[in-house]
């Protein structure tokens, strides 16, 4: 029988705590009323999940357009998490580790999976280096990209793993190559109830290739005119979801993100893909970077690097393993990034900031 939002499975525990329903509810005014800031987001996504609404109202991050609340149906959010806990094997009494803010969608299915599952849920206060009791066991754990990086020499102590948020490095998965856990990066969205595909980053069988992305069961997917990724998954929204990621589709189940639409840069008639020239230089950039570009009376467009820095001091060897178009016409250095609110980068705010 298909797990209800109403119900609160009775393996659930929140800080080594068990609660049902009502309890839970208590808990979340105590966190809105008492808790630290994390715990106050803790709590008041909890009220909205507790209450007679059949949705959450949840924010979009903003990094490719303006911030905007979205209507999501609990159940979907439900058959989200059971789709997760299938693919992972998240049986109940499995210790889970939340290191996500809980007001985004990510954070929010950490919880829901918790308790539609039975999970044994840990709460620390969010950063870019969680403190974490490295005497303990977990059976997952969801990560920023960033929070992989610093605690990559840990996750021995953690049975999988996945990463999503933004851009893993190559750098991040050579430290991460030679460790026990599987990790996965994700790949989804606010409209798709977090994640619809995984790909396997390490660990990987014999000709599995990392760069291909695996949808997870009941998600079908294909491409529109711009080659933009197309999915359906009717257990999470009732409406096929177009996205905005350009792809190459493998197989049925399987495909390869290049970049975001909004990003591609037609530079003299060459469609160039600032994401995947990011990623070959992510080993070579200490700083905080992204591929961008500007009007241009030769090109229409012109390839440039912003990097954040008060100058400029990158030297031509940072750009000898890309292809001739690929290196950037103009280097920008901005010494602040403007972010969204949930610390991504904006891109087009940032550049706005220099002209």
């Amino acid at each position: 029988m298909m797990p209800n939002y109403r119900n609160v499975h009775n393996k659930f525990k929140l800080d080594n705590v068990s609660y049902k329903h009502e309890d839970l509810m208590e808990v979340a005014y105590s966190y809105v009323k008492e808790g630290l800031p994390f715990q106050q987001e803790l709590g008041l996504f909890l009220l909205d999940w507790l209450d007679d609404h059949d949705y959450v109202e949840v924010q979009t991050s903003g990094s490719t357009g303006k911030p905007k609340k979205l209507k999501i149906k609990k159940q979907a959010m439900v058959n989200s998490a059971i789709a997760t806990g299938d693919f992972f094997n998240l049986k109940p009494g499995y210790k889970v580790l939340h290191c996500l803010p809980s007001n985004f969608i990510a954070g929010k299915m950490t919880i829901v999976r918790a308790i539609i599952l039975g999970l044994e849920l840990d709460m620390v206060q969010p950063s870019s280096f969680p403190r974490i009791d490295y005497e303990k066991d977990y059976d997952f754990c969801a990560f920023t990209p960033m929070q992989l990086k610093n605690f990559a020499k840990d996750i021995e102590s953690i049975r999988a793993v996945i990463v999503g948020g933004g851009m893993v490095s190559k750098h991040i998965v050579d430290l991460i190559k030679d460790k026990k856990p599987v990790v996965y990066e994700t790949y989804g969205m606010t409209e798709t109830v977090s994640h619809i595909a995984v790909r396997k980053l390490n660990n990987l069988d014999e000709g599995e290739k990392v760069a291909y992305f695996n949808t997870l069961p009941n998600v079908t997917i294909s491409t529109d005119e711009r080659d933009c990724l197309v999915i359906d998954a009717p257990n999470i929204s009732d409406q096929t979801i177009v996205t905005n990621d350009i792809v190459k589709i493998h197989t049925s189940t399987s495909f390869e993100w290049l970049g975001r639409y909004d990003n591609v840069v037609n530079s003299g008639g060459i469609k160039l893909y600032p994401e995947q020239i990011e990623r070959k230089l992510q080993s070579k950039i200490d700083e905080d970077f992204f591929i961008t570009s500007k009007p241009d009376d030769s090109l229409g467009e012109k390839l440039v690097l912003v990097v954040q820095s008060e100058k400029n001091n990158l030297s031509d060897d940072v750009f000898v393993e890309l292809g001739k178009y690929e290196r950037p016409k103009e280097i920008i250095p901005v010494a602040k990034f403007t972010e969204t609110s949930s610390g991504k980068i904006h891109r087009q705010r940032t550049l706005e900031s220099v002209k």
